[in-house]
This record gives structure tokens, C-alpha cells and sequence, in this order.
């Protein structure tokens, strides 16, 4: 008895703060895409910046989306087959979502990083120009599964979510090994370009940082200040990509129970990812987060 009350809470605080997730990620993702949308409008066109930041907006907004859906699946309150039939497409997002992030990571290493080298002088200057390409080359790359290996997709994904939901189905182990080995290959370029930018920028700024607080004075303080503001951006930036990438691993292999507090733990994880990263983007540039209070301001006005 007392363990049906425990799980009947567990699924309640998974109901809620799925919804808050779904609903701060929409707002502060669409806050992106309005205000970089109005900004268009404007100057008639756009900074390399703003058109990753936007573009990896709307496929937030879609993840959120995808995630949400999920969880109202794994509380069995709608069907789960229209989930089935759409599981390409949410590979395609989530994969998408995470080679913006990815080139938003080396555009920062690029732009920010003090590293003198030949290479990053290379980058620094050319970053901006490939900002397009590198959009238009996520979106090809992604998409190959969904035009190419559609069919055999949503076999994979029929059989895995199968024998998530269905505790009687008899899934073959080869299959789910097969999607282990899909989630790997797909998903592990962006991680690793990822990891390697954001490292190689957290330690050259750790340590420029270090080295201006050692001779820090008058006007060099605020600049220490902005390269430690900076720094825990990228770190956070770092623990959000890492915390999504890790427990889309963990649920690939389906090692947990589906309810079960380890299951229901990693899926709030997952979602975290697309509606924390963007309130910290928000947070930490002015244009942004000056707009976001108007927003927030006008709502409350409109009360």
C-alpha cells in the first residue's frame, strides 16, 4: 500500500515538472526566435549569432514538444503508436538540436578563446562566414536516417518501444543492440566535437582568467568579471549537453524499468537540457535578456 502511494507521487511530481519544463522551455526558447525574429524584420538581416541562436530555438521548441508528448506516454495517458510512427522525426530534432549546440559551442571556443594558435586565428576569422553552412550541413546530416532509412527506423523503434510499454512483448535483444549502435554513430560526432571545443575554451579561460585576477586592477577587475561570468556559462553550457547526452545513452540501452524512479529521473534530465541551456543564453546576453523582461513586464501588465 505504502509503495502504490510512493509510486502514485512519483508520477504526479513527473506529471508537474514535466509541464514547468515544457512551458519555461517554449517561453524562453520563443523569446529567442521573437526577439532575433523582430531584429530581422528590422535591420533586414541577421548576424551569424542570432541565426544559430535561432535556429537552435525552434528546434528546442520541437524537442520541448517531442518530450512532452513522451511523458504524457510514460503516464499512460494518451496512446503510445502515434509516438511510434513519429520517432524519426524526433531523432531527426533531437539530433539536429544537438549539432546547433555543437557549433555553438566551437563558435564561442572560436570567438572567445585566447588560444594563439594559427589554427584559432583561422577559425576566429572565418567562423561567422561558415555559421550558414554549418546550419544547412546539420540539417543534411540529420535528416539522412529519415529519408534514406526510414523504414528500417521505425522498425527499430516499433520493436524498442514495444517492449517499453508492452511488459509481455518478446523484443529481440539484437534489435535494441542495433539501436544502441544507431544512437552511437549518430549521436556521438557532435558530442565529441562538443566536448573538445568546450574543454579546450573552459581551460584557456580558466587560466587567462587566473592570470588577470594575479594582476587584476582598476578596469581589469570588471574585465576578470566578465571572463568568470563567461566561464560558468560554458560550464553550465557543458553539464546541461552532457547531462542530455548521458541519459539519452542510458535510456537507449534500456536498462531501467519503464516508472521506475530511475527511468522517470532520466527522462526529467533529458528535458532539463533544451529549457535550462536557453534561460542560461538568455541570462547571459543583454539584447536577450533585456527583451525577456520586457516580455515578462507587458505579461504581468496585461494581468
Amino acid at each position: 500500500m505504502l509503495e502504490s502511494k510512493m509510486l502514485d507521487f512519483y508520477l504526479i511530481i513527473h506529471f508537474l515538472l514535466p509541464v514547468i519544463q515544457c512551458l519555461i522551455g517554449v517561453l524562453a526558447n520563443g523569446i529567442i526566435v521573437i526577439v532575433n525574429g523582430i531584429e530581422l524584420i528590422k535591420q533586414r538581416k541577421m548576424i551569424p549569432l542570432d541565426l544559430l541562436l535561432s535556429c537552435l530555438a525552434i528546434s528546442r521548441i520541437c524537442l520541448q514538444s517531442f518530450i512532452f508528448y513522451i511523458n504524457l506516454v510514460i503516464l499512460s495517458l494518451i496512446d503510445f503508436l502515434p509516438l511510434v510512427k513519429n520517432f524519426a522525426v524526433f531523432m531527426f530534432v533531437n539530433e539536429t538540436g544537438l549539432w546547433l549546440a555543437t557549433w555553438l559551442g566551437v563558435f564561442y571556443c572560436a570567438k572567445i578563446s585566447p588560444i594563439a594558435h594559427p589554427l584559432f586565428f583561422w577559425l576566429k576569422m572565418r567562423i561567422s562566414k561558415l555559421v550558414p553552412w554549418l546550419i544547412i550541413g546539420s540539417l543534411l546530416f540529420a535528416s539522412i536516417p529519415l529519408v534514406f532509412y526510414s523504414k528500417h527506423t521505425w522498425v527499430l523503434s516499433q520493436e524498442v518501444l514495444l517492449r517499453l510499454f508492452s511488459p509481455n512483448a518478446t523484443t529481440q535483444i539484437k534489435e535494441t543492440s542495433a539501436l544502441q549502435i544507431v544512437f552511437l554513430a549518430r549521436f556521438s560526432p557532435p558530442f565529441v566535437i562538443f566536448l573538445i571545443s568546450t574543454l579546450l575554451l573552459v581551460f584557456s579561460l580558466g587560466r587567462h582568467t587566473w592570470q588577470m585576477r594575479n594582476t587584476a586592477t582598476g578596469t581589469r577587475d570588471s574585465s576578470t568579471g566578465v571572463h568568470v561570468s563567461a566561464l560558468l556559462s560554458i560550464l553550465s553550457f557543458l553539464v546541461l549537453y552532457l547531462s542530455h547526452y548521458m541519459t539519452a545513452a542510458l535510456l537507449s540501452s534500456h536498462i531501467f524499468e519503464l516508472r521506475s524512479f530511475m527511468f522517470l529521473f532520466c527522462i526529467l534530465v533529458f528535458g532539463s537540457y533544451p529549457s535550462g541551456h536557453s534561460i542560461i543564453l538568455i541570462s547571459g546576453n543583454p539584447k536577450l535578456k533585456q527583451n525577456a523582461k520586457k516580455f515578462l513586464l507587458h505579461g504581468q501588465c496585461c494581468q
